[in-house]
């Protein structure tokens, strides 16, 4: 017996402020808010994104965290930073640089980019 498929559709991040942060995520991908469902708010990125308002988010460092490749990093960041995000360390280890970053809310993401790009 086969096992059944396993997807990954969305993720769900609790936020104060899903408007603001799903337009911050919106403009980060170049994707456009698919459902404003007040509460609950879903960018149009592959997986999708969802930003679900709760009363108090987990204190601390998030235990999953996005990283993203890009063939310029440094362009990103700074481009990520006029949005808002928050610049911290970079970090280099033969054949990958990365940057950590915050979202509006202090969610943690990394920038990275392999040395063959």
């Amino acid at each position: 017996m086969t096992s059944p498929t396993f997807t990954i559709r969305m993720i769900t991040i609790d936020c104060l402020n899903p408007g603001a942060l799903a337009e911050f995520w919106s403009a980060a991908t170049d994707r456009p808010v698919l459902a404003d469902h007040g509460d609950f708010v879903i960018v149009d990125s592959r997986p999708l994104l969802g930003f679900q308002r709760v009363d108090s988010p987990t204190p601390g460092k998030n235990r999953i965290h996005f990283d993203v490749g890009s063939s310029d990093r440094e362009a990103l960041v700074g481009r990520l930073r006029q949005l808002g995000a928050v610049e911290h360390e970079t970090y280099t280890v033969p054949g990958l640089t990365w940057t950590v970053m915050r979202d509006l809310e202090g969610n943690v993401f990394c920038i990275g980019n392999s040395h063959n790009d």
